[in-house]
């Protein structure tokens, strides 16, 4: 069995090294669907709910990056910080894990839907006077057609 050199074995050392991280980022690259692929191969009542809760992930990602922020403003250590209640406590078992209730955040958000129909409207039927005056306004007794 014939020795071979030490920059050789090194060689084939970083050779091989970089073909498996090589092959491991191709692969990462090519078989990992986008977030949007993924979302259709969802059944429609999975992608519905998905999209019905779209904002609701975003609100609490908010109300988390406030709590991170209070936390990193602190000297106090991360567990006297902040209005995450830890499960294990006795105190808090079975108490809801979520930063926001759901079902207070939809509700919230249809009066806000309703507020804004309402203001549409108002703003519609302003507009409607508005132009029903101006067209009295313009009509004389020979402008007949």
């Amino acid at each position: 069995m014939s020795e071979r050199p030490l920059w050789f074995r090194w060689a084939r050392v970083g050779f091989v090294g970089f073909s498996i991280v090589a092959s491991g980022v191709l692969l990462y690259k090519y078989a990992t669907p986008t977030d949007e692929q993924l979302i259709a191969q969802f059944s429609p009542e999975v992608r519905q709910q998905y999209e019905r809760n779209k904002e609701l992930r975003r609100q609490e990602q908010r109300e988390l990056m406030k709590n991170v922020q209070i936390t990193a403003a602190s000297n106090d250590p991360i567990w006297k910080t902040g209005n995450i209640k830890n499960p294990w406590d006795k105190e808090n078992r079975g108490s809801d894990p979520n930063l926001i209730d759901p079902v207070k955040f939809h509700q919230q958000k249809a009066t806000e839907f309703k507020k804004q129909q309402i203001e549409q409207a108002e703003h519609d039927f302003s507009e409607t006077e508005r132009l029903v005056a101006a067209n009295k306004n313009n009509k004389k007794w020979y402008n007949f057609w």
